[in-house]
């Protein structure tokens, strides 16, 4: 039973739950991974922003070089805790005791921003992050951006001359391109994998371009996703991804299971979707999506056989629903219809967008996510009734918890174990 899991470590105490519960006895630290899924799923593991030349990142690095890496960068991993209130009394949980969920963060730069992803901090205001040295300190949630699951926190110390004492022992990390990542080149993970803290784990990257897309029912997808197989388990989610030289080229999100621990399918978030959410999380506090608001899924061959006229070797995306008032119906895209034998015509196929070809839906989310911002217009290139016809859309802001792109898949009765934005991920559908 495969099981896509989003690492942030949880430590409930004296709680009793009645699903899969993982015990580390010196730390009474748990971890939860819901049963009976049927489907893959997520489940939390819990500026200097330089631009880079080219990396050259193809070299495994030696043992002394990871030594002296590890030196390096060891101080600017911390380790993040947040309480998370358990709610009313019940029959699991008498005394609702709250919980606490631990990830990983990377310093951001002499300011004392600190990068890690939305869903270790949740709802939390404030956090507690902590050095390798030991010292503990208060920071503030400046800005979360739940759909690219990044968040950002500065520590907040009252005293003005102790936060400038802070700041002056911060190492940021230096940004690397992930645009520059290929198959094959050294991914170095470090964070805080079940509390324990200055953890490094190495391997390769093993894919790029991925897309954890939502389930059907909410969530949001995240697309242009690392793979690599460095281990990472719950507590490493927030912690950066590096490259051989010690940049930063993606921090670790979510891993994919059979067993609750980690099976050699880790992801992260590119470090170029880092460099461009997190200055507006800064400034602003939050980052806005572009939307075009279809539901839809790639074309296979048995799409093909079940809808006449389509030919052979039409490839892209089928229409499905389209969210009426959204930049896809203003533009004017046609979605499937149900005739009255209940069987299903298929709506416009997209084959293009802006000239660029669409295998897979994974690719137009990622074209809209990492090149186009709200305001943007898109040509949409349409197969219709055997003619090939080109749409303007603009893109406009995505709406609250509302998905980049939906896709269509067969609606699920398996519960889901989290609240957003804990609710579960599944890996795309490959045409």
């Amino acid at each position: 039973m495969t099981k896509l899991l989003l690492y942030t470590m949880p430590i409930l105490v004296g709680l009793s739950f009645s699903i899969l519960l993982l015990i580390l006895p010196s730390d009474s630290v748990w971890s939860i991974s819901a049963q009976k899924q049927t489907q893959p799923h997520l489940q939390e593991m819990r500026y200097v922003n330089t631009t880079l030349p080219k990396n050259d990142n193809s070299l495994t690095a030696t043992s002394s070089s990871l030594d002296n890496l590890f030196n390096q960068v060891e101080n600017s991993v911390v380790q993040i805790t947040t309480t998370i209130p358990q709610g009313a009394s019940n029959v699991f949980s008498p005394q609702t005791p709250n919980a606490t969920a631990l990830g990983s963060g990377f310093i951001y730069d002499k300011m004392g921003h600190i990068v890690t992803n939305a869903h270790v901090v949740e709802d939390a205001n404030f956090v507690d992050v902590t050095f390798p040295n030991g010292n503990r300190y208060t920071a503030k949630v400046v800005g979360t951006d739940p759909y690219g699951d990044i968040a950002v926190l500065q520590i907040s110390e009252n005293n003005t001359q102790q936060v400038g004492q802070i700041s002056s022992t911060l190492k940021p990390f230096v940004i690397g391109n992930s645009s520059d990542l290929e198959v094959g080149d050294q991914a170095i993970a470090i964070g805080n994998p079940f509390g324990l803290s200055d953890t490094m784990t190495t391997g390769i990257i093993s894919g790029i371009g991925r897309l954890i897309p939502a389930t059907a029912g909410g969530g949001f997808s995240l697309p242009d996703v690392i793979q690599t197989d460095a281990p990472i388990n719950p507590g490493n989610s927030g912690g950066p991804l590096l490259n051989a030289k010690g940049q930063v080229v993606g921090m670790n999100t979510a891993g994919l299971t059979e067993t609750g621990t980690f099976s050699g399918i880790g992801f992260a978030i590119p470090s170029n979707t880092i460099s461009k959410i997190v200055p507006a999380l800064i400034s602003k506090g939050y980052f806005v999506h572009p939307y075009l608001g279809i539901k839809g899924g790639p074309v296979t061959e048995n799409l093909i056989e079940n809808n006449t006229g389509l030919p052979a070797n039409l490839s892209g995306i089928y229409v499905d629903t389209i969210t009426k008032g959204g930049p896809a119906d203003k533009a004017g895209l046609n979605g499937s219809t149900i005739d009255q034998y209940s069987k299903k015509h298929v709506g416009d196929i997209i084959t293009a967008v802006d000239g660029h070809k669409l295998l897979r839906i994974d690719d137009l989310a990622s074209y809209i996510d990492q090149h186009k911002v709200v305001g943007d217009n898109i040509t949409l290139t349409v197969y219709r009734h055997g003619q090939d016809i080109n749409l303007k859309a603009v893109l406009t802001a995505r709406p609250q918890l509302t998905p980049l792109i939906h896709l269509s898949s067969p609606q699920s009765s398996v519960p889901k174990p989290y609240p957003h934005p804990r609710s579960p991920l599944m890996p795309a559908p490959r045409p």
